[in-house]
């Protein structure tokens, strides 16, 4: 049952002291019996003290030994009091179903009790007197232990209800998140799939020509390079992303060029928005495309749902990235939708995914900003150059 707490051996030693100071005082019942007999259940009472934690059962069975011992040659306040200490450990430590039991048992008691005296003494202000100072030394420290656990179930059982819900939320992040990279990873199969049939149809070509010139071969194997070293990286963007079998396929790529699309879509379902290009606009590597077209239109679509009746886009093209900056003010106008937060969880999977970043939150005190960064560049790769073109019979 695991060995004797100290604080519990302390406050043993201290009670014993106590009552001692309290028999020396005359704090019991003057029935003739020497106060050296009253040690004997104020030791009783406080070795249940010792072991209230370790061993309740016990520690209840020395109270009652002791109580009885006490009410035969006292009472003494003391061991009263202590006794006490053991009822309330026994409830507060003990097996559960001993609550209510106990609280049944010291009520017939304090009645019982109560009763016996007020009959004895045909004193009804005795039976009064009686009742209560029996429930005090039974029925309140039950009754105190039952209320202090109760709530200590409570709060166990609301933490452990926080728990799971936490453990709901993480496995919903989870999910939104492998359900966000599954999509992506169908969006650009067909990206990645371009690159090597281009590669193949133009080696194809090359092998299957024997009258093909120097410079023109030279033009063809430039191009599959390109196409080699763009393919291989957008397929190290993909790692991790699993497919499922039996999925099919989506065949469109979609390009931020095609913005305006997104645009005139949000401004017929409702929502009058300013679209700004800032910088020359040029051919991007497929996954930042597809990425930046995505995060739009899930910025968009929030603006919708949460914002007001406007939104600001604009798509700015800089040296080695694009950013993308969405703003729409949060006046309380638009009808709230509910959302489960992973259109802002996926936004920032695709942005991850190409090496950018996105800030969403709340801007110039009233409004809400979508800001991505997109890189267009990775070190030792250059933009996809289009397949060369081979030349005809005729022309070579």
């Amino acid at each position: 049952m695991g060995s004797m707490r100290r604080d519990d051996a302390l406050a043993a030693v201290l009670c014993f002291a106590v009552g001692a100071v309290l028999l020396a005082a005359g704090s019991y019942v003057q029935r003739g019996v020497p106060a050296h007999l009253l040690a004997g259940p104020l030791l009783l009472a406080c070795a249940g003290v010792a072991v209230r934690r370790i061993r309740p059962l016990l520690a209840l069975g020395l109270g009652v030994a002791a109580f009885a011992a006490d009410l035969a040659v006292g009472p003494s306040l003391g061991t009263v009091l202590i006794v006490t200490d053991n009822l309330y450990a026994a409830v507060r430590y003990g097996p559960r179903r001993l609550g209510r039991p106990m609280l049944v048992i010291t009520s017939v008691i304090a009645v019982v009790g109560g009763a016996a005296a007020g009959f004895i003494a045909r004193d009804l202000a005795l039976f009064a007197v009686a009742l209560i100072q029996i429930g005090l030394v039974g029925f309140t420290p039950v009754s105190t232990a039952m209320i202090i656990r109760q709530h200590e179930d409570q709060a166990a059982a609301e933490r452990l209800r926080a728990e799971q819900v936490a453990r709901l939320a993480e496995l919903d992040r989870k999910t939104a998140v492998q359900a966000e990279r599954a999509r992506m990873a169908r969006e650009l199969h067909d990206v990645i799939a371009n690159h090597f049939s281009a590669i193949a149809i133009q080696s194809t070509a090359v092998l299957s020509r024997k009258d093909l010139e120097g410079r023109v071969v030279r033009q063809v194997l430039e191009s599959v390079r390109e196409n080699s070293v763009q393919g291989m990286a957008e397929m190290r963007s993909m790692i991790g992303l699993l497919r499922q079998e039996g999925e099919e396929v989506e065949a469109t790529r979609l390009r931020l060029a095609e913005a305006d699309r997104l645009v005139e879509r949000a401004r017929e379902s409702g929502l009058e928005v300013r679209l700004r290009v800032d910088g020359a606009p040029r051919e991007l590597p497929a996954p930042v495309d597809l990425a930046g077209y995505r995060i739009l239109q899930e910025a968009l679509t929030n603006a919708l749902k949460h914002g007001g009746r406007t939104a600001e886009a604009v798509i700015s093209y800089r040296p080695g990235e694009v950013v993308l900056t969405v703003d729409n003010p949060a006046d309380g106008t638009a009808p709230g939708l509910p959302g489960a937060g992973a259109g802002l969880i996926g936004m920032g999977e695709r942005a991850a995914l190409v090496g950018g970043r996105v800030d969403a939150g709340p801007h110039a005190g009233a409004g809400w900003r979508v800001h991505a960064v997109l890189p267009t560049e990775e070190p030792g790769t250059s933009s996809v150059r289009h397949p060369a073109v081979l030349p005809t019979e005729e022309e070579s």
